[in-house]
């Protein structure tokens, strides 16, 4: 893949900066441009971007003058907070950001492929998968959903890939503050000698994918056979427990948890991807597992 021209919105932000900084490495030749409105993102993620950066709304920014042509679109940007309440904020960023991108998609031909998230899932029961069980349990899911509703109504109008991220981790991601991954959190806790507080008694799984994979997963849409939706984990879930286990070893610690009331009323137990379809249309399969993704992600502080 050469001289293609090639945007990545929400470019500052955590699989933002990371998918950018893979495809500069992989295809040097390509121009690269960056949307971002720095609400979440860092300009650190950006240091040794070769490029041009845009700030901007991806909601409200006129791509039309700033682009006639592009090839591929990354639409990562949105607000990603899920406790964010605010219907009217999320629906304008997540949804018309995502409607402005697609017609622009549309109108230049280029492939498009877009960040969803397994939170259209809600409180459903795993695995997951895509077309069952579609019951969002707040508005940042909600938000994603209409846009997958959307991507499905323009499948045949264009090359149109999205990607349903479970729990994503990895470098680039502590300038997402609280939202960071619970193996950040864990991490930070652990760092100062604490003992690592998660809710009782740290059963509850999640499906952790390392961003590495997602990333792989977003290259490989480029070539996907067909448009969809798809689901983007590690495939198995891993509980808080296990977590905890594979960080002690990390670090060569022998921190033991500290059980915590759960104040939620209604909290997700489990998340599992379903990476069937996955697997058979756009030959993705995750090469990293929680173990090996941990290593990877704290090498640099063993």
């Amino acid at each position: 893949m050469e001289n293609k021209k090639i945007l990545i919105t929400g470019g500052a932000g955590f699989i933002g900066s990371n998918l950018t900084k893979t495809l500069q490495e992989k295809y040097p030749d390509n121009k690269y441009y960056i949307i971002d409105n720095f609400s979440s993102g860092n300009s650190d993620n950006l240091v040794g971007f070769k490029g041009e950066i845009i700030s901007g709304n991806i909601a409200e920014i006129d791509l039309n003058k700033h682009f006639y042509k592009l090839d591929v679109i990354f639409h990562q940007a949105a607000i990603t907070d899920t406790t964010v309440f605010d219907e009217k904020k999320m629906m304008l960023n997540n949804v018309d950001g995502f409607k402005n991108v697609l017609d622009f998609s549309i109108k230049c031909g280029a492939k498009l492929i877009y960040a969803s998230s397994a939170a259209v899932y809600g409180h459903s029961s795993p695995p997951m998968l895509v077309g069952k069980n579609e019951v969002p349990a707040n508005v940042y899911g909600l938000s994603k959903l209409k846009a997958d509703n959307i991507a499905r109504e323009n499948f045949n109008n264009l090359h149109i890939v999205g990607l349903r991220y479970f729990n994503v981790y990895g470098p680039g991601e502590k300038y997402k503050g609280k939202m960071a991954s619970m193996i950040w959190q864990l991490y930070l806790q652990m760092k100062e000698g604490k003992r690592p507080r998660i809710f009782k008694y740290g059963e509850q799984k999640r499906d952790q994918v390392y961003v590495k994979d997602v990333v792989k997963a977003n290259l490989l849409a480029m070539d996907c056979e067909k448009s969809g939706v798809f689901n983007i984990g590690a495939g198995k879930a891993t509980t808080f427990n296990e977590i905890i286990k594979n960080l002690n070893k990390t670090f060569g610690v022998n921190l033991e948890p500290e059980y915590i009331d759960n104040p939620y009323e209604h909290y997700q137990e489990n998340t599992e991807a379903d990476l069937t379809e996955t697997r058979e249309f756009l030959r993705y399969s995750p090469e990293y597992d929680i173990k090996k993704g941990i290593k990877d992600y704290f090498k640099s502080q063993i």
